[in-house]
C-alpha cells in the first residue's frame, strides 16, 4: 500500500504539504476518506490558497458526509480558480444534494 511509508514521511516531516498532499491522495484512493481529509486540512492549514488542496479536502469531506464542510472548501476551490470546470461540477452537484 502506497499509503504505508508516505505516512511514515509525514510522521518525520509534517511541515512538508507535498508529502501530506500525496499521502491525502493514497488515503483517498483507498476509500479512506476520514484520513484523506485529515491530511487535505494539514495542507489548507498551511496553504490556505491551495486550491486543489480544497477541492480535494470538499470531496473527502462530502463522501464523509460532512456537506455543510464540504461544501464550503469547494466553493473556495471554486473561487481560487474559477476556470476549472471539474471544481464547479462538484461543488454544483452537492449544493443540489447529488
Amino acid at each position: 500500500m502506497a499509503a504505508a511509508p508516505l505516512a511514515e514521511a509525514a510522521r518525520r516531516a509534517p511541515e512538508k504539504s507535498s508529502v501530506r498532499e500525496a499521502l491525502g491522495r493514497a488515503y483517498f484512493r483507498n476509500r479512506q476518506f476520514a484520513e484523506a481529509a485529515a491530511e487535505f486540512e494539514a495542507v489548507v492549514e498551511t496553504h490556505p490558497v491551495n486550491d486543489y488542496a480544497h477541492f480535494c479536502l470538499g470531496r473527502a469531506l462530502s463522501l464523509t458526509g460532512q456537506t455543510k464542510r464540504a461544501r464550503h472548501h469547494l466553493a473556495l476551490a471554486s473561487n481560487l480558480q474559477p476556470q476549472r470546470r471539474d471544481y464547479r461540477l462538484y461543488r454544483e452537484r452537492l449544493a443540489s444534494g447529488h
